[in-house]
């Protein structure tokens, strides 16, 4: 079942384009990874689909309805959750208000108390720092709190930007491996990653995006080993 769809989406900045033509799809219980380099439009394609931007062309289709004239807090009350990139966690909050405040919808309200002993299990380390501060966490266990908290919300769609982001390589590989748990649990995943090698191994499929386009799409594995994968983005 196709959860998600992008027809021919545009959004611009002043008038200049920063995706163009973008078309794609995400199918329920998939794992889809959205890789390419710095700038080429893929934080933007995720906030269209959030609905912090307007599309200026195209649609954002959810379940088989439009949503791009759908304000943000409906979609997420659907059950489309984003995670932003640079994890955007309360500071002055603590562990466990910041991931109280992803239950905020009447769907997830209901599910608090099976979201939040789901979320402890996936990350021991917030439940060990419930009352901390969030602010004075590591970037690694705020970026699994920006996770939990996005949890909270019961995603259908969870997109996750950048997640392993100025992270350690010890800590990238708990993040790809949660993810990984998280999807085998049910939830579809939309992955934006500069990590091209790690993304596109644990996704299903992938696109390729430069310049606001989408250059390549197929199977993780097969883009892996795509000459233009291997030479732009591996440095094969």
């Amino acid at each position: 079942m196709r959860l998600l769809e992008l027809s021919e989406l545009e959004v611009a900045y002043h008038g200049l384009l920063a995706i163009e033509r973008v078309s794609l799809e995400v199918a329920e219980g998939e794992i889809v990874a959205v890789v390419g380099a710095n700038g080429a439009g893929k934080t933007t394609m995720l906030r269209a689909i959030s609905g912090l931007l307007e599309p200026r062309h195209g649609a954002v289709v959810l379940d088989g309805e439009r949503a791009d004239r759908l304000p943000s807090h409906t979609r997420v009350a659907r059950g489309v959750i984003h995670v932003p990139e640079g994890r955007k966690v309360f500071p002055a909050l603590t562990v466990m208000e910041n991931l109280e405040l992803g239950a905020y919808t009447p769907r997830a309200r209901a599910r608090r108390r099976d979201s939040l002993a789901r979320v402890l299990d996936l990350f021991p380390v917030l439940a060990e720092r419930a009352g901390q501060a969030a602010g004075t966490l590591s970037g690694g266990q705020q970026q699994m709190l920006a996770i939990g908290r996005g949890l909270m919300g019961v995603p259908r769609l969870f997109m996750l930007d950048e997640p392993s982001l100025g992270l350690a390589p010890l800590v990238v590989e708990e993040i790809f491996r949660v993810v990984a748990e998280i999807n085998r649990a049910g939830t579809t995943v939309l992955l934006v990653e500069q990590n091209t090698r790690q993304a596109l191994a644990l996704a299903h499929r992938g696109y390729v995006l430069e310049n606001g386009r989408v250059v390549l799409a197929g199977p993780g594995a097969e883009l892996l080993d795509h000459p233009h994968v291997r030479r732009a983005y591996l440095g094969m």
